[in-house]
Formats: structure tokens, C-alpha cells, sequence
């Protein structure tokens, strides 16, 4: 039978050629090893993992690391511990996130470590971290070679220390509050966009891709991981709890500069940059002053130029993508960079 994908290596047998159906297949093969793996049975800490992982969110993270090994020919199969791995590396890092922040929801319901206790949480959320590297190696015994494991392992650790770096370097521009823009993209690219970046270059590592087509993978990964960011950043004025999964007030509550905020202060001028600051700073309501700072970044065109920055890094993605070859997995990945684009809209 016809493989899902054109490339000869790849065989998942019966041929899935509507995008979409493609996209809830890979899904359903990462969501059906993560709910294997982390069933909710037996000791505690298995239970609060399965909680964080399970129903996933949209485990867009695992499917950029199965298009991208796709994207340079590889047997799908082979890496599905690995997109598992990525999605439990995601996780981990909002579990710690929610107790730095104080965040009580996370994909609307309580976050973990409002329904277990943080101490409890902190324990999942390192559990996690180390499956991760477990699930890399979980790929040699499905017949990757153990150099590409090795490879992957190293990317997925070097972008584990730049998320770190960039939680600290977050920490640090909220508690200076340090409205410049090139720190904050730079804290961006770092904090969010490295596991974007570990999940592309790690599925085209695995998947045996030369040397160039991973830098390019990787490239892909951190421009889009940037432009997811910044969109997240836009919720906040642009939607709802619900839609944010959750609370709308996070980033008041914890005084986290994000980049419309920072753009309506450069392009409000000083008037704008004093009353934005005074609302960000005060003590007030939460949703008051969201009401407030809202009203402002939308009049100052600070949501404007958040969404026309978030555009730049998805077009430029896509763009990246150009050297590697013609194929399902590579024009997914082009799509998934154009819907970035568009719901920056």
C-alpha cells in the first residue's frame, strides 16, 4: 500500500492524504504513548503526571518533530518516543512555569500544582524532564542509531539550558523592569523558542537528515517558536480566559513586559510609556488595570506591531524551509508556519 508520506522509507501503511486527517493520525500516535507510558496507575507521582499530560493539549510540539523527520525522508515510526518525549518536556516546563507564576489554571482546569501542591508538582514536573532523555533513548531500541540519539540528546539538552537561561532572564527583566525590546526577544528566543528549535532539529537528527537540512529544521523551530510567543503575548488583548486557558490577568499580576506592551511604550511615546507603566506597577484590580493597559497598547498600535513582528518570524520559517526537498512533511511544516501568520491576524 501507499505510505502516508511520498518518501519510500517512510511506511505507515494505508495512504492518509488530507492534511488534517494526517495531522489527527501523528496525534493519536503520540496521545495513545503518553496515556501507555503514563497510565495514572500505581504510585502518586505517576497519577499527577498523567493529570499534566493527559488529554494533551494540541501536541504541536511532537508533530513539528514528526514532520521534520519526515521532512528528510525518515521512518515516522522510529521517532514516535521522541514526539512523546517533547510533549512531556513542554509539559514540564508549564508545571514549573504555573508555580513561578502563581498560576492556578492551565488549559482550563487547575494547574498542577493547585491540584496536588506545589511540592508534589515540582516532583512531576522533574519526573518529566527526565522521561524526555528517556524517550530519546527509547528510539535506539526501535533501530535508530545510537549516534543520532546521541546527536538528538545533545540538541534537546543544549535548548533545556537556554530555556533556563531565558526563565532567568525573564525573572530579571520583570524584577528591573526593563522595557527594551531586543532583551525581550532575545529572552524569547531563549525561553519559548528553544523547545520549538529541540523538537525540529532533534526529528530531523533522528531521522538521519544531512547536516544542513537540521540547521535548517532547527532555524524553522526558533523562528516559529518566536511567532507562537508573540501571539501569546497578544491574547491578553485579545481574547479570553477561556480561549488562554488561563487566567487573562497573568501577565499583570506578575508585571511581565511582553512585546505589545513594550512597542506601545516606544511607539506612544513618553505620555503613553508613563501611563502604561503607572497601570502596570500599581496595585490595583488586575482586570481593571488589564482594562486600562489594554485601551492604551491597542491606541498606542502596540497590538498592531506585535502582530506585524509575529508575521516576520512565520513568513521568515517558511522561508528557511526552502532547501529541503518537495514533500508532505515539508509542505505541513510550511502550513503550520502560514497558520502562525494567520492567527497573528
Amino acid at each position: 500500500m501507499e505510505s502516508i508520506y511520498s518518501t519510500g522509507k517512510q511506511d505507515f501503511g494505508t495512504a492518509i492524504l488530507d492534511r488534517s486527517d494526517r495531522i489527527e493520525y501523528l496525534v493519536s500516535l503520540v496521545g495513545s504513548h503518553l496515556e501507555s507510558t503514563w497510565n495514572g496507575k500505581g504510585v502518586p507521582l505517576e497519577r499527577i503526571c498523567h493529570y499534566a499530560l493527559v488529554p494533551g493539549g494540541k501536541l504541536f510540539r511532537p508533530l513539528l518533530l514528526l514532520e521534520s523527520a519526515g521532512a528528510v525522508g525518515a521512518n515516522i515510526a522510529l521517532v514516535v518516543p521522541a514526539a512523546a518525549g517533547a510533549e512531556a518536556g513542554h509539559v514540564a516546563s508549564l508545571i514549573h512555569d504555573d508555580i513561578i507564576d502563581g498560576d492556578t489554571m492551565r488549559r482550563g482546569r487547575p494547574s498542577v500544582h493547585a491540584a496536588f501542591g506545589r511540592d508534589d508538582a515540582i516532583v512531576a514536573g522533574d519526573a518529566l524532564i527526565f522521561y524526555l532523555f528517556a524517550a530519546l533513548a527509547e528510539c535506539g531500541e526501535r533501530g535508530v542509531p545510537d549516534d543520532r540519539v546521541a546527536q538528538a540528546m545533545a540538541a534537546v539538552a543544549a535548548a533545556g539550558i537556554d530555556l533556563c537561561r531565558g526563565q532567568s532572564m525573564e525573572a530579571q527583566l520583570c524584577a528591573g523592569y526593563v522595557c527594551d525590546v531586543p532583551s525581550y526577544l532575545e529572552m524569547i528566543r531563549l525561553k519559548t523558542s528553544a523547545l520549538f528549535r529541540a523538537a525540529c532539529a532533534s526529528g530531523a537528527i533522528l531521522g538521519g537528515g544531512p547536516a544542513e537540512w537540521c540547521a535548517a529544521l532547527g532555524s524553522y523551530g526558533e523562528l516559529l517558536g518566536s511567532a507562537f510567543q508573540i501571539h501569546d503575548d497578544l491574547l491578553a488583548y485579545t481574547s479570553d480566559g477561556d480561549a488562554m486557558g488561563k487566567a487573562v490577568t497573568s501577565d499583570i499580576t506578575n508585571q511581565r513586559l511582553t512585546l505589545p506592551f513594550l512597542l506601545a511604550r516606544e511607539l506612544g511615546g513618553e505620555p503613553v510609556a508613563n501611563e502604561l507603566d503607572r497601570h502596570m506597577r500599581d496595585s490595583g484590580d488586575p482586570a481593571e488595570r488589564l482594562a486600562a493597559v489594554s485601551a492604551l497598547v491597542r491606541e498606542a498600535g502596540g497590538v498592531a506591531a506585535a502582530t506585524d513582528a509575529a508575521r516576520g518570524y512565520a513568513i521568515r520559517a517558511v522561508e528557511v524551509l526552502d532547501v529541503l526537498p518537495e514533500s508532505p512533511s515539508k509542505e505541513t511544516l510550511s502550513y503550520f508556519a502560514q497558520a502562525a501568520v494567520n492567527r497573528c491576524g
